[in-house]
């Protein structure tokens, strides 16, 4: 967690973003951070089931999920605008370590959210 911790404010330690993260989650417990992790990977659980019913990333249901991540995000951690959303849609493939997470919940899913993140944010 420390090496990711160190990654994250090498990447991203100057932006309004992280400073917003750092702010909100001043006064989490551990407690707290287990439960936002819980409510995002849900939102990954759900992203999942949507997949598997056949549902494409351009469909109603799926885009009802990437509001739903963004608002999730948005609450727990900073404002998830659309250039930041737009950005995790292509993190959650690019970096190996995301898409390996993500895909627990089902093979695949990270390359749908990231399908339909890059379809809402046209």
């Amino acid at each position: 967690m420390n090496t990711y911790v160190s990654e994250v404010k090498k990447s991203w330690g100057n932006t309004a973003a992280y400073k917003e993260y750092e702010q909100k989650t001043a006064s989490y417990s551990e407690a707290d951070f287990k439960n936002s992790a819980e409510k995002l990977n849900s939102v990954f659980a759900m992203f999942a089931e949507c997949k598997s019913k056949g549902n494409t990333p351009d469909s109603e249901p799926a885009q009802a999920l990437v509001k739903e991540l963004q608002s999730t995000i948005t609450q727990s951690f900073y404002t998830c605008t659309e250039d930041v959303l737009k950005g995790l849609g292509i993190m959650y493939t690019a970096d190996e370590r995301f898409k390996e997470n993500i895909d627990k919940h089902g093979a695949g899913t990270a390359e749908f959210i990231s399908k339909a993140i890059e379809l809402h944010c046209k």
